[in-house]
């Protein structure tokens, strides 16, 4: 299992979540976050963050390789994709836990 955070532009989402529903993966939390890249030499106080959206899809392994695919073929030209592997899942209303939980 692995928990896939995706950094990206905020015109990019609905791309992004269509490629993910055509590779079956429909289950996801989207937030509003502010980032700062490229910045060598720059003061933080001179810093101004741009608008993004953080994207956080909990996988089985069989579906790492085909959630990242979706986000690059619809995520443009900017962001960040992170993969962590998952120790546990625990799905709360029906007290699943594993893979079944995702």
């Amino acid at each position: 299992m692995r928990m896939i955070h995706a950094i990206l532009a905020p015109e990019n989402l609905s791309a992004v979540t269509a490629c993910l529903a055509e590779n079956e993966i429909y289950r996801m939390t989207v937030s509003e976050v502010h980032g700062v890249s490229d910045t060598a030499g720059v003061a933080f106080s001179e810093l101004s963050p741009e608008p993004m959206v953080r994207i956080e899809v909990g996988v089985n392994e069989d579906f790492v390789e085909r959630a990242i695919s979706a986000i690059e073929k619809g995520g443009g030209s900017r962001g960040r994709i992170f993969t962590y592997p998952l120790r546990d899942v625990i799905r709360i209303r029906t007290g699943e836990t594993g893979p079944e939980a995702i």
